[in-house]
Formats: C-alpha cells, sequence, structure tokens
C-alpha cells in the first residue's frame, strides 16, 4: 500500500472554519423552515400523531431508518469498529433483519392495527392496567433516553469541535422541538427524509474516500494483515481477548437476538401507524431494510481506517474514549471544506431522528393514553377535535423542555458514568418488556395479566445480573443476561396459557378482535380518503432541491480538485432524487385536476 497523505497533525480541539459555521447555521433554518412549512397539515389529532394515516412508504421507510440510530452510530459504534473491527457489524445486520421480518409479515401487521399509539394497542391486546403500565413506563424512560441522548451528543460534539456543551443542548434541543411541535408527524418524518438525502450519500463519501486512501478494499485488507490487527477485527473473536467476553460467537448471537426482538415488538409498531396501508408498511420496512444494510459496511469502513492511518491524532484527542472520535477526524481529514460542516450536521442529524421521533409517539402517548385516563379518574370529560389537537401541543412543549432541561442538569454534574449507566439500565429492561409484547403478537390464549406477570419474572434474573459484581463477585456477561432474560420472560408468559380457561368471555372477544383486526387488510379509500402524495413529493422536492443549490455554492469555496468532485457527487445524488420528486409531484397534481 501506498504511504498515506494524512500526515498532517490534528489538534484537539477541530474548531470549524467559518464556512462550516454558515453550512450547519443553514441545515437548522432548513429545519426550522420545514416545520413552519408543514404546520397546516395538521389539523387533528390523527394528522399530529400519525399525519393522517396519508405517508407514502418512503416517507416512514426512511424516517423508520433514521429513527433506528443515534449519534452512537458515529461515536460509540465507531469507537468498537476502530477496537474490534468487524464485530460491530452484527449491530447493524441484526437491524436490516429485523426490518426484513417487519417487511415480511410485521409491518402490515402493525399498519392493520389501526392505532395512534403503542399503549392504545396494548390495551386492545390486555386491557387497561397493561396499558396504563406501559406508558408510564415509556414516558419516563423516553424522558431519560432523549435527554441522554442530547447530552451525550453535546458532550461528544463540544470535545471534538469546541462547542459549548449547553450552547448545543439548547439550540439542537429548540430546533427539534420547534419543528415537532409547529408540524408534528408530518414535520418529523419530512426532516427525517431530508436529513437521510444527506446522511446516506455523505457516509458512502466519506467511506469512499477512506478506500481511496487505502488503495482499495484489498488494501483495506492488507493493511489490517500488515499492523497485525487481524485477530482483533475478526468478526467473532475468541473469548477472553476483549473485556466482558464482548465479540464473541455467543456475544453476537445475543446482540442479534437483542435487535431482532426490539424490533418486532408491539412498541415498534408506531413506526408504520401513519403509513397509508398494508402495501405501503411492507415498502416502507423494505426501504429500512436496504438503507441499514447499506450501513452494515459503510458505517464501520472510516474508524478502522482511522486505526490503520491516523492512530496517534485519535489518541491525542481529550475525551474519555478517544476511539469514539474515530468517525469524526477520518471525516475531518478527507472531506473538503464545507462538507466538514455537513458531517457535523449528519452527526446532529442521527441523534435528532431519534429524539423527534420520540418527542412525537410519547407526546401522543400522553395525549391519548394517560390525559384521557386522568379525567376519566377526576370525573373529567377529556377534549376532543380541535382541543385534542392543543393538547397534544402543550404536551409535545411541554416533553421538549424537560429533555433539555434535564440535559442541561446532566451537564452541570460531573457527569462520568451517567451516559454508559442509563444504557445499561435501558438494555437490563429492554429485553424484559419486550419479550411478551412480541410473543403476544403470536400466542394467542393468555390471561390478560400475561404481560405484567412476564415482565415481572424477567427483572428478577435481570436485576440479579445487573448487580452481579456486587452479590456475586463476578458481573454476568451481557450475553448471559439477554439468554436468562428471554428465557426467563417466554417460559413466564408461556405458562400462563395454563389460566386461559379462567379468563372472562368479554377479555376472550376483545382477544379475537384484537386478532382479527391485525390481520384485516387496510382499505385506504374507505377507511382514510383520498391521499396527498403528490404534496408530499412536490414540497420535499422543493426543500430537496433548495439543499442542493446550497451545497451547489460550496463549489466557490477553495479546494482541490478531489474536494470539488466530492462536493459535485454530493449535488448529483440530491438533485437528481429531489428534481425526480418533484417532476412526479406536478406529474400527480396535474391528473388530479384532469379527472
Amino acid at each position: 500500500m501506498r504511504p498515506s497523505k494524512l500526515v498532517e497533525h490534528t489538534p484537539q480541539v477541530m474548531t470549524p472554519s467559518n464556512i462550516e459555521y454558515v453550512v450547519i447555521g443553514g441545515y437548522l433554518i432548513m429545519l426550522l423552515c420545514v416545520g413552519y412549512a408543514l404546520r397546516k397539515l395538521s389539523t387533528d389529532v390523527s394528522d399530529y400523531f400519525r399525519s393522517g394515516c396519508k405517508g407514502t412508504w418512503y416517507l416512514v421507510g426512511s424516517s423508520a431508518f433514521m429513527a433506528a440510530f443515534s449519534a452512537w452510530t458515529f461515536t460509540g459504534a465507531a469507537g468498537v469498529a476502530y477496537e474490534s473491527g468487524w464485530s460491530v457489524t452484527i449491530i447493524y445486520a441484526a437491524n436490516a433483519v429485523g426490518f426484513f421480518l417487519n417487511f415480511l409479515f410485521l409491518a402490515p401487521w402493525f399498519r392493520q392495527m389501526r392505532a395512534i399509539t403503542a399503549p392504545e394497542i396494548i390495551c386492545k391486546r390486555f386491557g387497561v392496567s397493561t396499558q396504563q403500565f406501559y406508558a408510564g413506563f415509556s414516558i419516563v424512560v423516553a424522558l431519560l433516553h432523549g435527554a441522554l441522548h442530547l447530552y451525550g451528543l453535546a458532550l461528544f460534539t463540544s470535545a471534538i469541535f469546541g462547542f459549548s456543551v449547553e450552547t448545543i443542548i439548547v439550540v439542537i434541543g429548540f430546533v427539534v422541538l420547534f419543528y415537532s411541535l409547529t408540524g408534528g408527524s408530518w414535520a418529523v418524518m419530512a426532516t427525517d427524509f431530508l436529513q437521510s438525502l444527506i446522511l446516506i450519500p455523505l457516509t458512502i463519501l466519506v467511506c469512499g474516500l477512506c478506500l481511496i486512501e487505502l488503495d482499495g478494499f484489498s488494501g483495506l485488507l492488507q493493511s489490517i494483515d500488515a499492523q497485525g490487527l487481524s485477530e482483533d477485527y475478526r468478526l467473532f473473536n475468541q473469548p477472553g481477548r476483549f473485556n466482558a467476553e464482548q465479540f464473541t460467537v455467543l456475544w453476537a448471537v445475543a446482540m442479534a437476538l437483542k435487535n431482532i426482538i426490539g424490533n418486532n415488538t408491539l412498541t415498534a409498531a408506531p413506526r408504520y401507524f401513519a403509513v397509508k396501508d398494508s402495501g405501503e408498511a411492507r415498502k416502507a420496512a423494505l426501504l429500512a431494510c436496504v438503507l441499514m444494510t447499506l450501513g452494515i459496511v459503510v458505517w464501520i469502513i472510516p474508524p478502522m481506517a482511522a486505526r490503520l492511518l491516523i492512530p496517534e491524532h485519535v489518541d491525542s484527542i481529550a475525551i474519555a474514549k478517544p476511539a469514539e472520535a474515530s468517525y469524526a477526524l477520518m471525516s475531518l481529514h478527507l472531506l473538503p471544506n464545507g462538507l466538514i460542516g455537513l458531517m457535523v450536521v449528519a452527526i446532529f442529524a442521527a441523534t435528532m431522528s431519534s429524539m423527534d421521533t420520540g418527542l412525537n409517539r410519547n407526546a401522543a402517548i400522553i395525549t391519548q393514553d394517560v390525559y384521557p385516563a386522568l379525567c376519566k379518574r377526576l370525573g373529567k370529560k377529556a377534549s376532543e377535535g380541535v382541543g385534542r389537537l392543543w393538547i397534544g401541543r402543550m404536551f409535545t412543549l411541554c416533553f421538549g423542555a424537560g429533555i433539555i432541561a434535564l440535559a442541561l442538569y446532566f451537564s452541570g454534574q460531573d457527569g462520568k458514568g451517567i451516559f454508559e449507566f442509563m444504557l445499561d439500565i435501558g438494555a437490563m429492561l429492554g429485553i424484559p418488556l419486550a419479550v411478551p409484547l412480541l410473543l403476544c403478537l403470536f400466542v394467542r390464549n393468555v390471561p390478560p395479566w400475561a404481560a405484567i406477570f412476564a415482565i415481572v419474572a424477567a427483572l428478577i434474573p435481570s436485576a440479579l445480573g445487573y448487580y452481579s459484581a456486587d452479590l456475586f463477585g463476578q458481573k454476568w456477561s451481557f450475553q448471559s443476561q439477554i439468554f436468562i432474560n428471554i428465557a426467563v420472560g417466554s417460559i413466564a408468559f408461556m405458562g400462563t396459557t395454563l389460566f386461559w380457561r379462567k379468563a372472562s368471555e368479554e377479555y376472550r372477544q376483545r382477544v379475537d378482535a384484537f386478532f382479527k383486526q391485525m390481520h384485516t387488510p387496510v382499505d385506504f379509500e374507505r377507511e382514510v380518503g383520498a391521499g396527498n402524495d403528490d404534496v408530499q413529493l412536490r414540497m420535499l422536492g422543493r426543500f430537496g432541491l433548495a439543499i442542493t443549490v446550497f451545497i451547489a455554492a460550496l463549489l466557490l469555496v477553495p479546494n482541490s480538485g478531489q474536494g470539488r468532485l466530492a462536493i459535485l457527487a454530493m449535488v448529483g445524488f440530491i438533485g437528481l432524487v429531489s428534481g425526480a420528486m418533484l417532476r412526479a409531484g406536478n406529474k400527480q397534481r396535474d391528473a388530479k385536476k384532469k379527472q
């Protein structure tokens, strides 16, 4: 392999130039404009929380894809790829398999539930008690999850690019809150689509530039072998090579099970509530599957290239885990002026996409599940129609403000281990909560308390596993916790079938109605009415072309010939897709006028 051209010193803080600030600022303004432009599409709660069930497959599919990962892809996952290479592909391959199962049959089932929130269908399946349990738990976890992701993004970005932690929290939090508040589900899905329109070609570009630097894929493999990293970069490693028995065959199986289950439970169903019908749901799932499959290699080559080409620069970064800066540093080395700002934007977008989706879905849970139940207990009548829509906006505002405030609180603390601690809590609770919500789609004859019983049963070994180091002197491995939690939760849930004969006739009829509805295809024209596909195509096409013009202006910035070609590649991809969408939208509009 030829010597690398990346020989310049990298400072510990990569402060963007003025042009990068312009790119970042322009992108954030674009998101605000999208939310404002789409505000009129939300006329009721159905529009606000599930786009009136008029979302097209590409809009819903790209939103599901974007919500499936956060800045962790460019930080935590990059750190794993930097240290262990191909092992991290298991994580994304499992997500792709999860989406493929959605495509095969679960996405249509989810859409056919005809719901607005996940607790709503949990109520149809198990009753009010289980619904309220999941609703309350979802709100608390989502609040902490959103705040910690926002804080983690701010902490990383501050260390790498020199931004203030508090400034990032407030600015990003305000932007996400504004477009989610004004445009609702329409704005969330539209911004996710536009962010994917930037993210996909940009990450492919970074991957391509890395391979050019390494003399192609064969050069990558040769460099891995030449630097003695073949053992570290095996897909499956021997036990004991990494801490906590990570990246072994059993670890890979456990990670695959965790992600596949997580993508196929009732809590994952809302990603398809907004799509038009069952067929469009399948297309949306397939699009998300294809995009996730594309990312399996594209996202991990840059951090691996950083280990091969600039390890000393990565080690010089002043953060707790310098390897987590590897993707950003590789991008800073290879991207031309102007596109560096877009990479910062991509890192922002990865967290914003999961944050905005969570914000909209959890405001929906409060509005549709918690608020009516609270009104009933207080003996008051819950608002409907426009009144319910304004309540939804109010809860969105409160929930978003809570995320920002909590993230600011975390930033004022010592912060050591907070992010990792909460991720551990999420992993400890995730499987116990997910297992019964997957099995209930296939196992009919269980009593109304089956889900709660299975969760409580699985939480016992889950807690033992989490505190195992204190209780037993040795911490249980990740895979041990996953296997035990799945086994206990499944056995407990299946064991409740023995009590089915004691279930009331009313509950049996509810279960029959649930499965009948889940397997009944959606008749869009009869149930929803006329679509607005042309409006979606034209609006997204226009925004996409505006992004194209903005990126094309970067050709005026001093860059090398290769740098200008990289910008042209971005312009060509986004421009072609956006132009095709606008043209298709105009054709559909004209066809409507002739009818």
